[in-house]
């Protein structure tokens, strides 16, 4: 699964990106300085992961990744072709979700391609051109399902329905993030066009280092917003965060203490990304590893079972499943197994974050 980073030139976004994955790549404040989507892994951190090894011994602890694309800007005219256009909104169709760095911070030195700071007038810059773009893509998907539609295809049909409803939705200036049909089919169709919109979106709020948790004004506006889209915002420092990133742990945790933060706000970033592309982690513990394992929200346990291997899937007979709190409880596997906490689960299970599995299959 991967998030992609957007928004308008100059407000941060290939730093944080830098913070992130420790990539090193270049950041000078001028516009389009992104040319070509950069790809990164991160860790998304969780604390269960060090309470399981505090009590099963392992060679190696894993965490969950995420893959992130650092996207060029984007600016006002990009869906009739204005900056570097439509190359970029191809980058973004083919992620799963969109992580929008909005700028809420002063800075003279740092220049604003709109010429002023105004967080949300940026958000609705960048909402107007993918609608643009996803209008372009439902007229032209109209015309052909139209025509086959006159022949009596039922197929085609059920694309018409869907399309002329997307239609109708961005013609209101409203993106089709949250737009659902009954029908399974008409799901599946909306599902394949991978209309921009439609992707889940969080708020990165680039701050000033005096504003690290995001109290200020211009904020708590992208808070206002998100609210009424049902999303999140996470306020991050991006000069902040990619100075952290290149301290060693000591320096790091004095840092930290020193601007009032538990941990790097990039953290936050990551499980917030996760949570946002609809992700939860379960865990496998033994002597040559701990791992969490990424598996969307609902899926089944021949479903997790084939994250590890397609086989355990194909063959998967049942899970053994004990909690991180039953570890912490018992100290041991053997000791909740022996007390009659460890639970045997069948085919139809479904997963809860942060399940403790052995699967038993056959193949």
């Amino acid at each position: 699964m991967e998030a992609g980073i957007v928004g308008l030139p100059n407000v941060g976004k290939s730093t944080l990106f830098n913070a992130l994955t420790a990539a090193g790549i270049a950041s000078e404040n001028y516009p389009f300085c992104t040319i070509e989507p950069n790809v990164g892994i991160v860790n998304v951190p969780d604390p269960r992961l060090d309470i399981i090894h505090d009590y099963i011994p392992t060679d190696k602890v894993i965490p969950a990744i995420l893959r992130l694309v650092d996207i060029a800007g984007i600016v006002r005219g990009a869906s009739e072709g204005e900056g570097l256009g439509n190359k970029f909104l191809s980058h973004i169709r083919n992620v799963d979700a969109i992580l929008h760095v909005v700028r809420c911070f002063e800075d003279s030195d740092v220049i604003h391609v709109e010429g002023k700071v105004d967080p949300i007038s940026d958000i609705e810059t960048i909402d107007i051109e993918l609608m643009l773009a996803d209008m372009q893509t439902v007229e032209s998907a109209k015309v052909k399902a139209a025509k086959t539609a006159r022949s009596g295809n039922a197929e085609a049909k059920s694309r018409l329905v869907v399309l002329e409803a997307c239609a109708e939705r961005l013609s209101q200036e409203q993106p089709l993030r949250g737009l659902t049909f009954d029908n399974p089919d008409q799901q599946k169709i909306f599902k394949g066009y991978q209309f921009l919109t439609a992707k889940p979106v969080l708020y990165l709020a680039n701050v000033d280092e005096d504003d690290v948790l995001g109290e200020g004004e211009l904020v708590q506006r992208v808070r206002e917003r998100a609210a009424q889209e049902g999303g999140d915002v996470v306020p991050v420092c991006g000069r902040l965060e990619a100075e952290i990133a290149e301290l060693d742990e000591a320096d790091r945790k004095e840092m930290l203490e020193s601007v009032g933060l538990e941990e790097p706000a990039l953290a936050v970033v990551a499980r917030a990304a996760y949570h946002t592309l609809g992700l939860q982690s379960y865990f496998t513990a033994g002597k040559i590893e701990i791992r969490a394992w990424t598996i969307p929200i609902g899926a089944t346990g021949p479903q997790a079972a084939g994250v590890i291997h397609s086989d355990f899937e194909r063959g998967f007979i049942r899970a053994e499943i004990y909690s991180v709190a039953d570890l912490e409880e018992y100290k041991s596997e053997k000791a909740i197994r022996e007390a009659g906490k460890l639970r045997v689960e069948g085919k139809e299970y479904i997963m809860k974050d942060g399940d403790i599995c052995h699967f038993l299959f056959n193949v």
